[in-house]
């Protein structure tokens, strides 16, 4: 009888592993993003981190299993975003789960977050509802910078909402989390003092000038809206918001850059006052903040 012989596990070195991902995703993305892949995956699979690679050299010569890194290239030349991937993402400073039931949280909804913060850091406790919450990064973070707030989410989405109650409960925020369809929603059976939305605001008409591995991979029901009404969630949330804020309670929406002139419009029919608009780090202009009258 022979004796039992463990499966040799395939291994590669670091420099061939970060050798074969740029060969291979070259003529999809920068070459500073592949190497994040990497960065990435390293982390995510073995806690090594890129200044961990600077301190020690010999873990560049160590033997990997390769089987994790192929298995992840694989699914990046199918332009699978690398959170999916991983399963997570980092905003505002925390770690959040998400798979393809969620928009990949953005920079922008972090500045958006921040400039929540920043207004109502001096306020009383607040009351505040976030529309069309996805993974639940914007209330989950400011239940936690806001602890005295009473902070409810919606989406209509039950896959959505099991991935942010997760997240809540992992990251220790509290937030009533409620499934409506805020486009049938007759009104919102409560009042707020401040009310959020990222609702989706990508006209189909702009698909074109959108990467791959948004297009193929991220939901297209909480991206994308028909050319012919691209501010319905807009409008609807507006009008339910003036019925549902408390007096002089805020709106906070993130916008299409391309129709922030129309989503102004549309707050000012509805006798919205002291209308902003805030650029992004990019300098498009990306969040709106209305108070009601």
């Amino acid at each position: 009888m022979k004796p039992y012989q463990l499966k040799k596990v395939a291994t590669m070195t670091l420099p061939e592993i970060r050798s074969l991902f740029l060969q291979k995703l070259n003529h999809l993305y920068p070459e500073t993003e592949i190497l994040s892949f990497f960065h990435l995956l390293l982390e995510h699979h073995f806690g090594t981190r890129k200044v961990d690679l600077a301190l020690d050299p010999e873990l560049m010569r160590k033997e990997w299993p390769e089987d994790v890194f192929l298995e992840a290239l694989r699914e990046l030349e199918q332009e699978r975003p690398i959170q999916y991937i991983i399963g997570s993402t980092e905003f505002a400073g925390m770690t959040f789960r998400i798979d393809e039931n969620v928009l990949i949280p953005r920079p922008e909804t972090e500045e958006l977050v921040t400039w929540i913060l920043e207004t109502a850091d001096d306020k009383p406790p607040l009351r505040i509802l976030d529309i069309g919450t996805g993974s639940g990064c914007i209330p989950i973070s400011l239940a936690l910078k806001l602890p005295e707030a009473e902070i409810h989410a919606l989406d209509i989405s039950e896959g959505a909402l099991e991935l942010a109650r997760e997240n809540a409960r992992r990251l220790g925020a509290h937030v009533n989390f409620f499934e409506l369809d805020i486009l049938t929603a007759q009104n919102l059976a409560d009042h707020y003092d401040l009310i959020i939305s990222n609702p989706p605001y990508v006209r189909l008409s702009e698909k074109n000038e959108m990467r791959g591995n948004v297009l193929k991979h991220e939901p297209d029901l909480a991206l994308f809206v028909n050319d012919d009404d691209p501010l319905l969630f807009y409008r609807k949330i507006a009008s339910l918001s003036k019925e549902s804020l408390n007096e002089n309670g805020m709106l906070f929406f993130e916008i299409n850059e391309n129709l922030s002139e129309q989503t102004c419009k549309i707050l000012s029919d509805l006798n919205f006052r002291d209308i902003e608009v805030r650029k992004d780090i990019y300098g498009k202009n990306r969040m709106i903040r209305a108070f009601k009258k």
